[in-house]
């Protein structure tokens, strides 16, 4: 399993690193234990963290709904809930995604 990734009782818990006012929105790779993403959007009234639930709604193929953030409003290190999708899914799309990125 990937050390980003944990189980839970609603879903599948992400950490993730974000990089905010960046040329575009794009997923960099793992960086520690946390999923690198780097986004467009400022870090100005919660504007990242609405694009990086965008963002990884539309990597995951899942509803904007199905994404939540629990942890990190005002920080860099976030952690964001995805419901209506298992561990194995997330997994698989996060290999393929990252082994294109490398």
């Amino acid at each position: 399993m990937l050390p980003c990734l944990q189980q839970s009782a609603e879903g599948v818990v992400l950490r993730v690193l974000v990089q905010p006012r960046s040329s575009r929105n794009q997923l960099v790779g793992l960086q520690g234990d946390l999923l690198k993403v780097k986004l467009c959007s400022p870090p100005v009234e919660g504007a990242a963290n609405k694009s990086c639930c965008e963002f990884l709604a539309k990597l995951f193929g899942i509803s904007k709904g199905c994404v939540t953030l629990i942890a990190g409003d005002k920080a860099r290190q976030k952690r964001v809930l995805l419901r209506n999708i298992d561990l194995a899914g997330v997994e698989s799309i996060l290999h393929v995604k990252l082994s294109t990125t490398a």
